[in-house]
């Protein structure tokens, strides 16, 4: 079902209530490979920069994940690009060991 709550009035009321980690699924992106939803996850950063925000839906690859990591988010879900060989778990962990 589709909710006629905008995704940042909803987030900004749980961040009110205490919330602070948020998975973030682009689902017109999801399962496709053709990379996220860059601003998507720039704006809700920028909007709300104390929330923890975790990227999902559409990662391609290395240079996806490190697109998002250049925004700000650090928690990104790679699942499709790791099961199709996209990006491996060393590479990863390079990225990584880099970012924090």
């Amino acid at each position: 079902d589709q909710s006629d709550v905008p995704m940042t009035d909803l987030i900004g009321a749980m961040v009110a209530a205490g919330a602070k980690y948020f998975i973030v699924t682009d689902t017109s992106k999801d399962g496709t490979l053709a990379g996220p939803n860059i601003d998507l996850y720039r704006n809700l950063k920028k909007e709300f920069p104390n929330a923890v925000i975790t990227a999902s839906g559409g990662i391609s690859g290395l240079a996806d994940v490190k697109k998002l990591l250049f925004c700000g988010i650090r928690e990104i879900i790679v699942g499709k690009a790791l099961a199709a060989g996209r990006v491996t778990l060393e590479e990863l962990s390079e990225v990584n060991r880099h970012a924090r």
